[in-house]
């Protein structure tokens, strides 16, 4: 395959290249004249509530936010100038469009204020508003749409599915023979990077911001007290806080600090045309279109256009040297010499879409380096420094920059988060994430950029880290077919006869649903076993630790030898974390929360401790100990075999320090299926002779493995809410059905003042759980709930229901709707499926059930 395409007048690239460098400096250069002065001010202040390091897209967004509503003292540092690094190179698209829900909070914030931003400032940014497309080419991919917008009608931002005929009308110029389908969001388009960050940086002056470039930070000091030092050229500052948010800096700032953070400068090309006589006879500007299949974006731009691939994880380059050895000094507004050849694939489909393309001439190629993280997901939120905060690894900066400024503003402003986003935390990546598993999975995600993403999607790159349970291969070699979550391998679900298992993702169910099957049944009439190993562990010990954590969360304290669930609530009464607490000795307990949220919890619990001045240590030995579960009509049987222990009484919600197979560990009587089961920590070296024993030894009682997937099965079926979907930081106690995990009468906690005010009024909305009538399609969670052409609410998480023979979900609904035998309608892959309010969950638990029996 060769291109048709011409390089202009200039027939080289790389003569080319250094002619467009130059060009783009010059008209920055020519635009930052007509622009304030770098200070703002004169030079840097001796102190600040909040100094931020960095001035592009997002640390202004920052600046801005912090300022206009009300923080005095905030400073803005740049080492070069506003712009410099990623932002002004970037393609400036700007989306409502986005596959994670509480993103789309963000895109839609940044597109409401963008939109704005030039009347406030008396700026213009050149917002361009034509509209969106994402084109659907294959079958799956028209699965995807319908899946995706079965999960947006409880959202803001409209967008729509379009026929091709729709597609062709809204852009007279394409070829629509190959599509299917096209999704479109009607308020997307496109602005001047450049400018945008030159009105926000006006506005955040206006507000008392103080904007200082050509002053870079040489280092950064902890403080007793807590305060940082920030060393410059120009002297110190003494800040209350530090906001990292210098892009492809961040990992030199992280550093600085003593940390480090999982970045890596992806090489991002686009290429822009000289004039195309089509395009130029277009009457208006047509949608920003998203091939997806094709891997690329294509707008106008002016009367050329503009196309950018997102490469195959094979020809993609990185700056892997920046990674290992840091950044070149002084690197801030170059380019990388474009390579068309890479490009190649990605332009034969763009031709194909657009044929007006083949005839065209390239007017310049950008290739520039863009910061991803490991998933493509920014890191947005405080570390476990404190007063450190992060704003890095925006792939989509320049969409993000407005709804992460706010978010982060608001954080601050208030000491908690405003909505939920936990998939940005930037410590959703431990010690676990090596250089060398940054550059591989960033190398696969941003590759995959435009892949299809299922439902239990995985992907395989960089797997296994160092973190596997003890009993990792032993479970590979029965057939378990691993997830991987938060660095963990954890068993989705296990082949029936050991073979190695198939991963074959669907919108539909697919080849895992017998199984699964067959594991939720298992545990229900004999007994099974599970590796919970990822499960988070946490040691807080101390004088006051009954204390502290009295007052950090809702629960009672349990007294020695109990175990109580608990809430950790926001000041507002919005549920940040849920908590398993053991009270092993008088002033020591185990604290137990989700893999995913390790640190995230760790962080808050920290942060309490320290600025309460609680006498308290709070230790993380999450990779020290392993965690096997036995659960079903047996399991007392098969522990009681190897550990006297288990025969005598052992109450539900009580603990023991036991000895299972000659391993000394502790055991919970609990058990998340809702049967009989109990959970044993024990020194994760330890697990796959702990497993291995219990496994052969319950033989004799029908003891199996089973899974994750089956485990949120049996879960959901006694009706059993998860941190994370039912409850987060979007909803309260109240919202959940989660009272009685409160215990008002025990004194002041985190959270109480503010849960008695929402005692006062009604809820506006109520967790219940719907029966859904549907032959292939099953609930995941966000899935719309309609009644008579309306929104009404969302689901939260759902699952195939083995003992209802259909699916079943959590739905958030209002109380009107909320009365058991109500009908409603759960969109899902496209319909609307008739659903029916539960009375009860489905299935008794089994204290429940023992209960009915005396």
């Amino acid at each position: 395959m060769r291109l048709l395409l011409r390089m202009g007048s200039s027939g080289c690239l790389s003569r080319y290249y250094r002619r467009c460098d130059r060009s783009l400096s010059s008209t920055h250069q020519r635009l930052s004249n007509s622009h304030e002065s770098s200070s703002g001010g004169g030079g840097c202040v001796d102190e600040a509530e909040t100094v931020i390091i960095g001035g592009g897209i997002v640390g202004v967004c920052i600046a801005y936010h912090l300022a206009r509503q009300g923080q005095k003292g905030v400073v803005l540092l740049e080492k070069s100038e506003l712009t410099a690094g990623s932002t002004w190179h970037a393609a400036g698209l700007t989306t409502t469009f986005q596959g994670i829900v509480n993103l789309k909070k963000l895109h839609y914030y940044s597109l409401n204020m963008y939109s704005h931003i030039a009347q406030e400032t008396g700026q213009e940014i050149n917002l361009h508003l034509p509209g969106s497309i994402r084109i659907a080419t294959t079958p799956t991919r028209v699965d995807e749409m319908r899946y995706q917008m079965a999960r947006h009608g409880n959202h803001e931002a409209p967008q729509c599915l379009i026929t091709p005929e729709q597609v062709k009308q809204l852009v007279p110029i394409a070829n629509v023979d190959n599509i299917l389908m096209g999704l479109y969001s009607p308020y997307d388009g496109h602005v001047d990077p450049y400018s945008l960050t030159q009105a926000i940086a006006k506005g955040a002056r206006s507000y008392g911001a103080q904007i200082t470039q050509g002053v870079g930070v040489s280092g950064l000091h902890l403080r007793e007290d807590g305060r940082w030092v920030v060393s410059t050229e120009k002297g110190d500052i003494i800040t209350n806080r530090v906001v990292n948010a210098a892009g492809f800096w961040a990992k030199e700032v992280a550093k600085m600090a003593g940390s480090d953070l999982p970045l890596v400068p992806n090489h991002h090309q686009y290429l822009v045309t000289s004039t195309v006589p089509e395009v130029k006879a277009l009457q208006k500007e047509i949608p920003v279109l998203r091939h997806l299949e094709g891997s690329f974006y294509l707008r106008m731009e002016r009367d050329g256009l503009l196309i950018g691939p997102y490469e195959s994880m094979e020809s993609m380059k990185q700056s892997e040297d920046w990674v290992r050895s840091g950044v070149p000094p002084g690197f801030g507004k170059e380019l990388f010499e474009g390579d068309l050849e890479r490009l190649e694939p990605h332009l034969e489909v763009a031709m194909e879409l657009m044929p007006c393309f083949a005839s065209a001439s390239i007017q310049s190629v950008v290739n520039g380096p863009i910061t991803y993280t490991p998933d493509l997901l920014p890191l947005m939120g405080p570390h476990t420094q404190p007063n450190m905060w992060i704003a890095a690894g925006l792939g989509y900066g320049i969409v993000h920059g407005g709804g992460v400024g706010k978010y982060l503003a608001d954080w601050i402003l208030t000491g908690h988060p405003p909505f939920e986003l936990t998939e940005c935390d930037p410590l959703r990546f431990g010690s676990w994430t090596s250089d060398d598993y940054v550059l591989t999975k960033a190398r696969e995600s941003y590759g995959m950029n435009n892949a299809i993403t299922f439902p239990h999607e995985e992907r395989f790159k960089g797997r296994p880290t160092k973190r596997t349970s003890g009993a990792h291969e032993l479970l590979v070699d029965r057939g378990a077919c691993m997830h991987f979550h938060s660095g963990w391998e954890q068993p989705a679900w296990f082949t029936d006869d050991g073979t190695q298992p198939q991963y074959i993702p669907s919108f539909t169910r697919t080849n895992w649903h017998a199984a699964v099957g067959r594991e939720v049944e298992r545990v229900m009439k004999t007994a099974g076993i599970i590796d919970l190993t990822p499960f988070a562990k946490l040691l807080v010990e101390g004088p006051q630790a009954a204390s502290f954590l009295d007052y950090v969360t809702a629960n009672s304290v349990p007294r020695v030898g109990r175990t109580v669930i608990t809430h950790v609530l926001s000041p507002d009464a919005r549920v940040y974390a849920e908590l398993t607490v053991t009270r092993t000795e008088e002033n020591s307990f185990l604290v137990i929360t989700g893999s995913g949220v390790e640190l995230h919890d760790l962080r808050w619990l920290q942060d309490y401790a320290r600025k309460g001045e609680w006498k308290v240590s709070i230790t993380n030995v999450t990779e020290d100990l392993g965690c096997v579960s036995v659960a079903g009509p047996k399991a007392k049987h098969i522990l009681a075999t190897l550990s006297p222990t288990f025969a005598d009484k052992f109450p539900f919600f009580s603990s023991k320090e036991v000895t299972v197979a000659g391993i000394k560990a502790t055991a919970l009587r609990l058990s998340y299926t809702g049967e009989l089961g109990w959970e044993i920590y024990h020194p994760r070296k330890h697990s796959a002779h702990l497993y291995e024993a219990l496994y052969n030894n319950g033989q004799q009682f029908g003891l199996g493995d089973f899974g994750t997937h089956a485990l949120n099965v049996l879960r959901q079926e006694k009706g059993f809410k998860m941190w994370g979907a039912e409850m987060n930081m979007d909803t309260t106690l109240v919202d959940a059905g989660l009272l009685n995990f409160a215990n008002m009468k025990k004194g002041d906690f985190v959270g109480r003042a503010a849960l008695v005010e929402l005692l006062k009024h009604r809820a506006g909305r109520q967790l219940v759980q719907v029966k859904i009538n549907s032959e292939h399609v099953d609930p995941h969670g966000d899935e719309t709930v309609w009644l008579g052409g309306k929104v009404v609410g969302n689901t939260t998480s759902g699952c195939f229901s083995y003992h209802l023979g259909q699916p079943l979900a959590f739905a958030y609904l209002p109380p009107l709707l909320s009365v058991p035998g109500t009908q409603v309608q759960v969109e899902m892959l496209g319909e609307l499926c008739e659903a029916t309010v539960l009375p009860a969950p489905p299935v008794l638990t089994h204290t429940a059930r023992a209960k009915l029996t005396k």
